[in-house]
């Protein structure tokens, strides 16, 4: 007996010094300490970059705190597992009645997976499981649907969560994911209504999702959204052959999967595209650089103009850009002007402004967009409109920067749209060697504009229609922090 006791001490001693280890852990991830109790007292040991997703999940409580929190970004991260300890074991435990939907992609093993997920994550939390919800002792209770096609997302349309899960959220296109916010709505007193998300890279909703999530990450400003990137390497509970076998992955699907890189996904288009190596934080471009615009016109979809440069080097550079849609002529005219001065370059330095063949289609009375803009000043030139060319061209200037091709291609920062579309832009299974055509919605957001005027001022420096005279020095880049 007395040697029972000696090998238990020993064994609480671990126990207390792991859970002391644990919370500091929590507290340092910036968890209130009633959530660090919700999860003990139910078993629930998450990891660090779980720790804080948990800590975002409750910033949403705050007046001015996110509406969506994300995690994931690559396989075998915890994803699942983190959206159901945060909603069950620590939203629903202190908000007795609160309603969740829990929405994931399953084929026909679905309903074991979410089994196996239920016993593994709430072995030690009191619940009920039946007609497919997951009911606490104090009401609060989690409604575990799915979707195999898109239109199985309707049938929860017009009801009422007072949050949601939505697991590989980017298996969803955009609208879908509209529809199901609108139905994430609460009058708990205290309560503010969120969704979690958790996804690889990759799937129908990468560029929104990206867009919606991973942009603001990357640009530190993150307002209504968080997003907590974690990949195999942040889940110890991972077995060594899993994380073989993501190892072993090659192209997009390593890039994605196992490094969760969101600037690749099946089918890319610029597979070469490297956010860290193609975008900058500033341009020292010299005076005897040309300057140029490209013009891809819109109304309904956007216009879209970039100001580009170049060096002696075959560099090229897109200082800045404009883009707006449901906008008239002389507005974008003027928005052009401010452009130009918030970059201290003088109208007269720009060398050619060069539009689709669209811009010069005559109207019955003879009027048309490239005439109207030349009454506003800007005269256009008719570009090199070639779709086949105008890629390769792209591509060669990305280089290979991840495999040591050094890239002649340089995007401020400030060029978001740009920045958000190329690596979006996937093969056309039609036509593999062209770029497939994506239009934006009803609000501007997406579509392939930004390529197309983009693509058009990079041809326009190879010597094509509407070249400017290529000149200069050594290119001077300045990246800074």
């Amino acid at each position: 007996m007395r040697s029972i006791r000696l090998a238990i001490a020993p064994l609480a001693l671990l126990i207390m010094t792991s859970l002391r280890l644990y919370v500091a852990e929590a507290a340092a991830a910036g968890c209130p300490a009633d959530q660090v109790r919700n999860f003990v007292e139910r078993g629930i040991v998450l990891q660090p970059r779980q720790l804080l997703a948990s800590a975002a999940a409750r910033q949403c409580d705050h007046p001015d705190g996110p509406t969506m929190v994300g995690y994931g970004g690559a396989r075998g991260g915890g994803k699942s597992h983190w959206c159901i300890a945060q909603a069950v074991c620590d939203d629903m435990q202190r908000y007795p009645g609160l309603k969740f939907l829990s929405l994931r992609k399953v084929g026909k093993s679905g309903k074991e997976q979410v089994e196996d997920l239920r016993r593994e994550v709430l072995h030690s939390t009191p619940h009920e499981f039946r007609n497919s919800a997951i009911i606490l002792p104090n009401g609060s209770k989690m409604i575990l649907g799915h979707f195999q096609h898109e239109r199985d997302i309707d049938k929860y349309l017009g009801l009422q969560y007072d949050g949601a899960i939505i697991e590989e959220a980017t298996q969803l296109v955009e609208r879908k994911f509209k529809d199901i916010r609108t139905c994430v709505r609460s009058s708990k007193v205290g309560w503010r209504p969120r969704i979690y998300g958790s996804t690889n890279p990759g799937g129908v909703g990468h560029g929104w999702f990206k867009r919606l999530f991973i942009d603001p990450m990357r640009r530190d400003r993150e307002t209504e959204t968080r997003f907590i990137q974690a990949t195999v390497y942040d889940n110890r509970f991972v077995n060594v052959e899993n994380r073989a076998s993501l190892e072993a992955l090659t192209g997009w699907q390593r890039r994605a999967w196992l490094l969760g890189d969101w600037d690749i996904a099946a089918g890319q288009y610029f597979s070469t595209w490297s956010h860290a190596h193609h975008v900058v934080s500033s341009v020292d471009f010299r005076n005897d650089w040309p300057v140029w615009n490209g013009f891809d016109y819109g109304f309904i979809h956007n216009t879209y103009v970039p100001l580009l440069t170049s060096d002696g080097d075959g560099n090229l550079y897109v200082l800045d850009e404009h883009c707006r849609n449901k906008t008239l002529i002389p507005a974008h005219a003027q928005a052009m002007l401010a452009m130009l001065e918030r970059n201290g370059i003088e109208r007269h330095r720009v060398t050619k402004v060069v539009a689709g063949s669209d811009c010069f289609s005559a109207k019955p009375d003879g009027s048309s967009i490239a005439k109207q803009y030349l009454a506003s000043g800007w005269p256009l030139t008719p570009a090199d409109t070639d779709r086949i060319n105008g890629a390769a061209e792209i591509l060669r200037l990305m280089g290979d920067p991840i495999n040591g091709v050094p890239n002649k291609l340089f995007i401020h920062e400030r060029c978001t749209r740009l920045i958000e579309c190329l690596p979006d832009l996937v093969h056309d299974e039609d036509r593999p060697e062209d770029v497939l055509k994506i239009d934006a919605d009803e609000d501007g957001k997406g579509g392939d504009d930004p390529y197309d005027g983009f693509r058009y001022g990079a041809m326009a420096r190879r010597g094509r229609p509407g070249s400017p005279r290529a000149g200069g020095s050594r290119p001077v880049v300045a990246v800074r922090a």
